[in-house]
């Protein structure tokens, strides 16, 4: 699908007379989509269905992607599947009936308290694998970092003496606190860690067996493992960590702005989505268990 990538961005070029702004706009989403759904579905582009497209999107939302950001995704993936299709490429496009960023708008899913604690209690404490796969859970949903700053994190970026963490998202620097657990668990990590090889030539702290940083789609295959182990029957995906830290943040009863700050957003209607997920999440409850509510809909 590379070659339809550049296929397709000549088209645009020669026939459709899109200009280099327009057109760089088209590679970065396109290069960025095909990324995503490598290393979080396991896909290539030719694989993608409508699902995937909405997952992608929510995901960009709930990264604090600005609706405008989104919207402008959502015209290139289009884009890119109507030229697949009408040339033959692939027989059905998938982005067909995707319209508007307006109408894939949803609250973030998050996982219960209670199936997040089943879900840390996987790894087993046996070999190093176990102990930095529990760190790594214990830090994601301590801190709701997203994947690509858990894997860059450094040595230096962790305080386990005074219980915080340095979480680096683009430009920006913020400092999140991690609770007890996760600090014994990234302790108990470090001292295991010593013994992979090469782990003194590099600072990063999360390192796969041969001793090198781990990638993005190691982190998924990581949370696709447990959540099979698990027996959670709901979707678990890296993005389910940030949004149950976020949920449960302001479930515990946490200021919006210290929420926003420890995700990252650049804008609070980003973190109000999480907001919105909670009241969400009352509603449906309320509705279930009020013996009035339940049975007078």
């Amino acid at each position: 699908m590379e070659d339809y990538e550049s296929d397709f961005l000549n088209y645009m070029r020669d026939k459709r007379k899109a200009s280099t702004n327009t057109l760089n706009a088209y590679k970065i989403d396109i290069s960025k989509f095909s990324e995503y759904i490598k290393d979080n579905c396991g896909l290539s582009l030719a694989d993608v269905n409508k699902t995937t497209i909405l997952n992608y999107l929510m995901d960009l939302q709930s990264n604090g992607r600005s609706p405008a950001t989104i919207s402008r995704t959502l015209a290139s993936i289009r884009s890119f599947y109507k030229y697949l299709t009408n040339y033959g490429y692939i027989t059905n496009d998938p982005a067909y009936e995707l319209r508007s960023f307006k109408s894939i708008r949803k609250s973030p899913q998050g996982l219960s308290r209670f199936q997040i604690e089943i879900l840390l209690s996987m790894p087993e404490l046996k070999k190093i694998k176990g102990y930095r796969d529990k760190a790594m859970l214990e830090v994601m949903y301590a801190t709701g970092m997203r994947v690509s700053d858990l894997i860059n994190l450094k040595l230096s970026d962790v305080n386990l003496e005074v219980g915080y963490i340095l979480s680096h998202s683009g430009t920006k620097e913020h400092i999140i606190p991690i609770y007890t657990l996760a600090r014994d668990s990234v302790k108990a990590y470090l001292d295991k860690r010593k013994e992979i090889p090469n782990s003194d030539e590099t600072e990063i702290l999360f390192l796969n067996l041969s001793g090198q940083p781990l990638s993005r789609q190691g982190v998924w295959k990581m949370i696709k493992y447990y959540h099979k182990k698990s027996g959670i029957g709901v979707d678990i995906t890296p993005n389910s960590l940030r949004n149950s830290f976020a949920i449960h943040m302001l479930e515990g009863g946490a200021d919006i702005k210290t929420v926003q700050d420890m995700l990252g957003h650049t804008e609070l209607v980003s973190t109000k989505a999480y907001e919105q997920a909670l009241k969400d999440k009352m509603s449906d409850e309320y509705i279930k268990c009020h013996p009035r509510a339940k049975y007078y809909r």
